[in-house]
């Protein structure tokens, strides 16, 4: 917390923080890349976690011997004494990527191989597919030789559909083993949708263009129990500092109930958003708020009948400053 306080110390007369409700992104952010570099030192970004994650141990040990027994490398089908000791050979014809903490969790895995056979581990022709720049540039620091691709995607119905595209232009012995179409892994959290499995099994495709998905659950995720009080006093200093704008981005439903909570929009008797009591709170500072997309704007219309002031487009830090933008230039 001393961190964030810190931060907003740190403020000049013409700078407003914005509020990024989530852990930043290793080895880079490109939220704190974009609202630093082209808000001209207007906009400060404050990255406030909201949840925290667990490795599943059993996941990472599954994965790492996954990768010693050449399940994501090039080659022939199992031999029988490979089937014998459960070695089996190649067994995915691709990995798929939608969130930070599943990038983070493969590092770990990766980090504890030896440098001098990822190349034969991973077949160099085998996609790794990705939703947006972040989990792009994370993955991509691994240092595999598999291709990176998707990264212009930005959701996982896009995602989706790039990859039955992609999977149509590649060679068979990338795809198949033994006449049969290898699955793709899909690194998840215990929460998430199901809409790139169900897209890329659905029965209006072709039956030789269906392949399945195969989900390893590698980290659970929860609310930090120190979430609303930090983003609390994080409100609170900027109080006493007498800042005049801020803006919060929420990037996923959990911990919107939290959010509300801490900017004291919530009627205490029905667990609504009170438009009087936000009028009333921003008499001397004022607070917007942005979504990441249209999941989490939905959630907070259905949960808490409140409406985001800002929506973006795409869910990427373009995206989001766009918004800001545009709805900053229509309000007086």
């Amino acid at each position: 917390m001393d961190d964030l306080e810190h931060s907003l110390d740190s403020l000049s007369i013409d700078q407003s923080p914005i509020y990024l409700l989530k852990t930043r992104s290793s080895p880079s952010d490109a939220y704190e890349s974009h609202f630093t570099n082209t808000s001209s030192g207007k906009q400060v970004p404050i990255f406030v976690p909201v949840l925290e994650h667990v490795f599943r141990d059993d996941a990472l040990r599954t994965l790492r011997r996954h990768a010693e027994r050449f399940a994501f490398a090039g080659g022939s089908s199992a031999t029988k004494r490979q089937i014998a000791t459960n070695n089996p050979a190649k067994k995915y014809g691709g990995m798929i990527f939608t969130s930070q903490r599943a990038v983070d969790a493969f590092a770990i895995v990766v980090s504890k191989l030896d440098p001098s056979k990822l190349g034969a581990m991973f077949d160099k022709e085998m996609p790794l597919y990705v939703v947006g720049p972040a989990t792009a540039t994370g993955v991509k620091s691994l240092g595999l030789p598999c291709p990176v691709l998707g990264e212009e995607t930005g959701s996982g119905e896009v995602l989706a559909k790039f990859i039955l595209e992609h999977q149509r232009t590649l060679a068979r012995d990338v795809t198949h083993l033994e006449r049969r179409r290898l699955p793709l892994l899909f690194l998840v959290g215990e929460q998430r949708r199901d809409i790139i499995p169900k897209s890329l099994s659905s029965e209006t495709l072709p039956p030789s263009e269906k392949t399945q998905v195969i989900e390893l659950i590698v980290y659970e995720t929860g609310e930090m129990a120190t979430f609303e009080e930090s983003f609390s006093t994080l409100l609170q200093q900027a109080a006493k500092q007498k800042i005049k704008q801020q803006w919060v981005v929420v990037f996923s439903p959990q911990g919107c109930e939290a959010m509300l909570t801490s900017l004291r929009w919530l009627d205490e008797s029905t667990g609504r958003f009170s438009q009087s009591r936000r009028v009333a709170s921003q008499s001397k500072s004022w607070i917007g708020v942005a979504t990441i997309g249209p999941t989490t704007r939905d959630y907070l219309k259905e949960a808490f009948a409140f409406t985001a002031d800002v929506c973006a487009e795409t869910p990427t830090p373009e995206g989001v400053s766009e918004g800001v933008k545009s709805f900053e230039n229509q309000t007086p």
